[in-house]
């Protein structure tokens, strides 16, 4: 099963990771991280396909995708 890890220390919270996912499992959290961004958060492990959208549009390289194999 696909998923997905945010550095929260390196995500400035641009939010174009929210656009880019088609399932909308990326949003922006409501509380800021140490330096002050909102950072995106995911949130649900089983509904990603790891299209990897989401790592391709983050312009500070902030999200891993990672994919299990069977």
């Amino acid at each position: 099963m696909p998923y997905i890890v945010i550095e929260e220390d390196r995500c400035k919270g641009c939010g174009l990771c929210t656009i880019a996912c088609p399932k909308k499992l990326v949003s922006l959290s409501e509380t800021p991280n140490a330096l002050g961004y909102t950072v995106a958060v995911f949130s649900s492990q089983e509904h990603c396909t790891g299209c990897t959208l989401c790592a391709e549009m983050c312009p500070d390289v902030a999200i891993t995708v990672f994919k299990e194999e069977n």
